[in-house]
């Protein structure tokens, strides 16, 4: 026996792998099967007699439940003398507790059931949310209608977040990144435009516990909400709890005027803020975009890939060959129902600026004068329509893309559209879209870093006109 074993120990050791299996391929020659197509499971959209339209998607791998509220508002709505007024709203929708529970209470209620309830708005849309352990869905269900529709707005809580918001304006040139990002904007919107204005120290003082009130009931309506749930319930029972807990709910006061405010670029040219600290400069460059149902779209998704990535043109030019930035983009970034924005930029060390934003505009400018190879046409359709599959990994992706569709007017099947699209993609239509979409004489070019050390300067971009200094200097309080 104790023969036997030894020799089966000298065959082990003496066996190798095949040379196939221990022998590193190269990237392009692995195979993979194809990334699954994309389904969308069985779902319930009905709507109660107060026009609360309701989705249901029911889930039982995990003992979880969880739901969201999408509410027809926005920070787009406040008015521009109190700015701050609708995240202010949202977000003490949920701090302040409700009629029934104040905020202290509600978190106790909340944290013993490991359970969730959050809300907030932003610029295009209102939100709530919760998440609970299937025994506990209805409890905390009933906690969640509560927040949404009898909020207590508790003025110190309300006095907190004055103060949270005012710590961050104070902090809010702390960040290269997010002073580059938010003065793009406001050159390219204008600083007054609902998608660029900031809050102030001014617009948050002008804001009244009445003015949160009057802007909740005109925005937290039930004709003006998307509920969707998903998880580990049994439909009909849903439905019963929905009607209990909704069903009586009605709209109060006026709402909402719904008319959309008008976008149009407000600037263009070159534009720096000083940061004599820097030892890099933030750049940011590009004009007025567009919106998701425009007809090229499909083109434009595509020609992104080809720019982006680390297969794209500006990672292998502009960072690997030319060694001029520790990052750089470009992509049209556009909105559901008004227009995003083409964006790129990046950051480089100081001396390389100039440089810098030539080659990247040089990368963008080449998109609208000659066409994308046949190669760089197929990675980048296979690298926009295998992305989609990870957009729909769980029930709760795909109803929140539904309910996203619906909020915005968009078709149920948009995603398959865009997927057919995308397949049908031609060279000649990333040119003409490039041509059509993107337009040097908008280009606003920001530069966020030290003038004294980018040589050449600024002015060698543009030799006839000047570079527009931008004061980043906060208003203070009575200004």
């Amino acid at each position: 026996m104790l023969a036997l074993a030894g020799l089966l120990g000298v065959l082990l050791l003496a066996w190798q792998a095949p040379a196939s299996a221990l022998t590193p391929r190269f990237y392009s020659e692995l195979e993979f099967s194809p990334l699954r197509d994309i389904q969308i499971p069985d779902y319930e959209r009905y709507e109660l007699p107060n026009g609360l339209v309701v989705y249901l998607l029911e889930d039982h791998e995990l003992p979880l439940v969880s739901g969201s509220a999408s509410f027809r508002t926005g920070g787009r709505f406040e008015p521009a003398d109190k700015v701050g007024l609708a995240s202010l709203t949202g977000d003490a929708m949920r701090l302040g507790g409700t009629t029934d529970l104040d905020g202290d209470a509600l978190n106790e209620a909340l944290e013993q059931r490991a359970a969730s309830i959050e809300t907030g708005i932003d610029t295009s849309e209102g939100s709530a949310s919760f998440s609970a352990l299937t025994e506990d869905t209805e409890a905390v269900f009933g906690l969640f209608a509560d927040v949404v529709q009898r909020p207590a707005f508790a003025a110190d809580k309300v006095d907190l977040l004055r103060r949270q918001y005012s710590g961050s304006i104070a902090r809010r040139n702390d960040s290269p990144d997010g002073i580059t990002s938010r003065e793009f904007r406001k050159l390219v919107y204008g600083a007054d435009s609902p998608y660029a204005r900031t809050a102030e120290y001014a617009t948050l003082g002008a804001i009244s516990e009445a003015d949160i009130q009057q802007f909740y009931q005109a925005s937290i309506r039930p004709e003006q909400t998307i509920l969707g749930i998903v998880g580990d319930f049994d439909s009909a029972q849903m439905k019963q709890w929905i009607a209990a807990y909704f069903g009586d709910w009605q709209q109060s006061g006026a709402g909402l005027d719904e008319e959309l405010p008008s976008v149009e670029q407000a600037r263009a040219g070159v534009f720096v803020v000083s940061q004599p600290q820097l030892t890099q400069s933030y750049v940011q460059m590009g004009h007025i975009g567009g919106r998701l149902d425009y007809p090229d779209h499909a083109a434009l998704a595509v020609m992104n890939e080809v720019l982006n990535g680390f297969g794209g043109r500006l990672f292998n030019e502009v960072r690997s060959r030319q060694g001029l930035a520790y990052s750089v983009y470009a992509f049209w970034a556009p909105r559901y129902d008004y227009p995003g924005l083409f964006i790129g930029g990046g950051q480089t060390r100081s001396e390389a600026t100039v440089p810098f934003i030539r080659s990247t505009l040089g990368e963008i400018n080449r998109m609208r004068t000659s066409p994308v190879t046949d190669a760089e046409l197929a990675q980048a359709q296979d690298a926009v329509l295998n992305s989609f599959v990870f957009n729909f990994q769980s029930p709760s992706q795909t109803l929140a893309r539904l309910m996203r569709y619906e909020y915005y007017d968009y078709p149920q099947d948009f995603v398959f559209q865009f997927q057919d699209q995308v397949r049908e993609t031609t060279v000649q239509a990333i040119l003409a879209a490039a041509q059509a979409r993107l337009a040097p004489e908008q280009l606003v070019i920001l530069v966020v870093g030290n003038p004294d050390d980018i040589q050449p300067g600024l002015d060698s971009l543009a030799p006839n006109t000047a570079v527009n200094p931008v004061d980043i200097a906060i208003p203070q309080p009575g200004a």
